[in-house]
């Protein structure tokens, strides 16, 4: 597929509550952009910050020339991103990595669980899935309801399966006891941290049900040469950045 160097530029910066932001770009994008794929984002308004971050795609309409990114503030590059204003520009190099699967059968019963800034992919997903003709359900949880982020957004695509630490919303308790991961699936797909990953990937498992992961690995260059993000797999050793981030659990090593 191919990757672009591409400037856009910002047309809005929602604040999410004091941790999180939603950046929408405008600018000319690759043809296409898959659900999984993640940019590297260029910080130029960081003095410290001189490696690209990456980035997962939250939404994209490279017809329109739009893009969508949640971003976390975890440190000094994302603290910056997080202030930028309307109008800055932004250089970014798209897509980038492996994307999620595509089931055959449109009456596949799909799950796409994310955590924190992993429900990023998950809505992006879930769009190409609905605009294909599937009926994806979601699962989502927080510390209390009014950190659930994007829920308004889930809602309108699907059923939304919801666990909150404090019992404000949906099932009291953490995100990898929901009931809905004690049921069979024809593809349980997730994205968040890694133990949640782990947690959700082993509940698939023992339901017999498929599950695909995006991994989130510290990455530098995204392209494979630094070698910063290499994850062990049944074929060796591999960088995440370019056979993955996608992964299916058969292909990982977490349970050997």
């Amino acid at each position: 597929m191919k990757k672009a160097l591409c400037d856009l530029t910002v047309v809005e910066n929602r604040q999410l509550g004091p941790r999180f932001c939603m950046l929408t770009f405008r600018g000319t994008l690759p043809a296409e952009i898959l659900p999984g794929q993640f940019a590297q984002v260029r910080i130029d308004a960081s003095k410290p910050t001189f490696l690209r971050r990456p980035i997962s795609i939250c939404d994209a309409d490279p017809a329109a020339g739009t893009l969508r990114l949640l971003v976390r503030r975890a440190g000094a590059g994302t603290e910056a991103l997080c202030a930028v204003r309307e109008g800055d520009v932004v250089n970014m190099l798209l897509p980038l990595g492996r994307s999620f699967s595509i089931p055959e059968n449109k009456d596949a019963r799909i799950l796409l669980a994310g955590g924190g800034v992993g429900v990023a992919p998950m809505l992006f997903y879930g769009k190409q899935l609905k605009a294909l003709g599937y009926s994806p359900e979601f699962l989502t949880g927080a510390r209390s309801e009014a950190e659930l982020l994007l829920r308004d957004e889930f809602e309108a695509l699907g059923p939304v399966h919801v666990s909150t630490d404090d019992g404000s919303a949906g099932h009291r308790g953490l995100v990898t006891l929901n009931p809905a991961l004690d049921r069979r699936w024809d593809l349980v797909a997730c994205c968040g941290p890694k133990p949640m990953m782990v947690w959700v990937a082993k509940k698939a498992l023992e339901s017999g049900s498929p599950c695909e992961v995006s991994l989130e690995n510290m990455m530098a260059c995204g392209l494979g040469a630094c070698l910063c993000c290499v994850e062990k797999t049944v074929r060796g050793n591999v960088c995440v950045c370019t056979e993955g981030p996608v992964f299916n659990i058969d292909e990982l090593t977490w349970f050997d």
